[in-house]
């Protein structure tokens, strides 16, 4: 595994995607076009206030970038940071599915640790 200071961006990633509005914004802003926070909040119970917040800790990271039109923000889903975490997540299964795999061939040859 890297050093501390590689895994504070994906660390900050899960952090942000570790609540359930922000992914549901998330998901709403994966539709593809950019969307202001009356559109992001339509339909749903959720305040303009609320989804700004959340709005602000996706941006924080990455996951998220705004551009202003006239009076209003419009914020899109920007998916580098995403596909980085994956790809970290990617790398640690890889590191557990090589040391199940040392485990097993350990095991079959019947040796004792």
């Amino acid at each position: 595994m890297s050093g501390a200071s590689t895994l504070h961006r994906p660390a900050a990633v899960f952090a942000a995607l570790g609540d359930e509005t922000r992914l549901a914004v998330l998901a709403r802003l994966s539709e593809g076009e950019p969307q202001s926070i009356a559109r992001l909040t339509r339909g749903t119970t959720l305040t303009r206030q609320a989804v700004s917040k959340h709005l602000r800790v996706l941006e924080s990271v990455g996951v998220v970038r705004s551009t202003r039109l006239g009076r209003e923000s419009l914020y899109a889903l920007e998916p580098q940071p995403l596909a980085d975490a994956r790809d970290f997540l990617d790398r640690v299964s890889k590191e557990w599915d090589d040391a199940l795999a040392r485990l097993k061939s350990f095991a079959e040859q019947g040796e004792r640790p």
